[in-house]
C-alpha cells in the first residue's frame, strides 16, 4: 500500500468479532482503531480522522444508523461501510440513502470484506 496507512474505525458490540476482524484487517495493512459501542465511537470520530468507518447497525445505546446520520451532519470525509446480522431491504435502503458507501450482512466472509473496504477507499480516492 503505497503512501500513508488508511485509518479505519471498526464499531461492534461483539468483541470475539472485533478481534477477528482487527487482526485481519492490521495484517492487510490498515491502521485500525475499534469501539465497542456508538458511545465510544462519537468519541474517536470527533478526536481522530478516518478514512473509513465499519458500523454494525444493531448496537445497544447508539446505532449504527444513528451513528452514520452523526458522520453526515458533521460532514467528516470518512468513508462507512454498514455491517449487520438482520437481513432486511428497507435497512439497507435507508442506510444506502442516508450516505452509507456499502452495506454488508453477517456473517460475512473477511475476503469478501476486505474486498469492499478496497472498493470503497478506491472510490473515495476517485471522488477527492
Amino acid at each position: 500500500m503505497a503512501g500513508s496507512k488508511k485509518k479505519i474505525l471498526f464499531v461492534d458490540d461483539d468483541a470475539e468479532l472485533r478481534e477477528i476482524v482487527l487482526g485481519q484487517l492490521i495484517d492487510e495493512g490498515y491502521d485500525v482503531q475499534e469501539a465497542e459501542d456508538g458511545l465510544v465511537a462519537m468519541e474517536r470520530l470527533q478526536n481522530h480522522k478516518f478514512d473509513l468507518v465499519l458500523l454494525d447497525i444493531k448496537m445497544p445505546g447508539k446505532s449504527g444508523l444513528d451513528l452514520l446520520r452523526f458522520v453526515k451532519e458533521r460532514s467528516l470525509k470518512c468513508r462507512v461501510i454498514m455491517l449487520t446480522g438482520v437481513v432486511g431491504l428497507a435497512t439497507a435502503i435507508e442506510s444506502l440513502s442516508m450516505g452509507a458507501d456499502d452495506y454488508i450482512t453477517k456473517p460475512y466472509n473477511l475476503d469478501h470484506l476486505v474486498s469492499a473496504i478496497r472498493r470503497v477507499l478506491e472510490e473515495g480516492k476517485d471522488n477527492e
